[in-house]
C-alpha cells in the first residue's frame, strides 16, 4: 500500500468518528430539555462538522476519495443514547456522560493516528489542533456534567 493511501485510510477511519460525533451531538440537542446544553451541543456538533471538513480536505489532497458517512458503530450508540434518556430518569446527566465517554474515545484515536511517524506536518497541525478542542470539550462537558448532576 502506498504511503498516501495508508495516510488517508487512517484520516478517513477519523473522519468517520467525526460524522459519527456530530451526529450524536445534533442527537443529544433533541433529548435535553436545558437551553445551555442544547447550546453547547449544538457547538460541539458545528465543530465536528468542521473536523470532516478539513480531515476530507487533507484526504483529497492525497487524491484519495473520502468516506461520505458514519459508522454502524456510531449509529448503535446514538440509539443506544436516544434509549437511555428515555428511561433514566435524570436523562441530561446520562446524556452527558455519554458524551464525555464518546469524546474520551475520540481523543484516543487522534492520540493513537499521531504516534505515527512521518506524518506530513499540515495533518501534524491538523490533528494536534483537532485534539487539543476535543479535550477542551471534554474540560467543558465535565463541568456541565458536575452543574447537571
Amino acid at each position: 500500500m502506498k504511503y498516501s493511501e495508508e495516510i488517508s485510510n487512517k484520516l478517513n477511519e477519523l473522519l468517520v468518528k467525526n460524522y459519527d460525533a456530530e451526529k450524536g451531538y445534533l442527537n443529544a440537542i433533541d433529548n435535553v430539555n436545558s437551553d445551555k446544553l442544547k447550546m453547547f451541543f449544538k457547538r460541539r456538533a458545528s465543530e465536528r462538522s468542521e473536523f470532516a471538513k478539513e480531515l476530507r480536505t487533507e484526504i483529497l489532497q492525497y487524491g484519495q476519495i473520502p468516506e461520505d458517512s458514519g459508522s454502524f458503530k456510531g449509529t448503535m450508540h446514538r440509539n443506544w443514547m436516544s434509549l437511555k434518556s428515555t428511561f433514566t430518569s435524570n436523562n441530561e446527566e446520562s446524556i452527558l456522560e455519554e458524551a464525555i465517554r464518546g469524546e474520551e474515545a475520540s481523543l484516543e484515536d487522534y492520540n493513537e493516528l499521531m504516534k505515527e511517524r512521518n506524518l506530513p506536518p499540515t495533518i501534524d497541525a491538523l490533528l494536534i489542533k483537532h485534539k487539543n478542542a476535543i479535550q477542551s470539550a471534554i474540560n467543558t462537558e465535565k463541568v456541565h456534567e458536575e452543574l447537571v448532576s
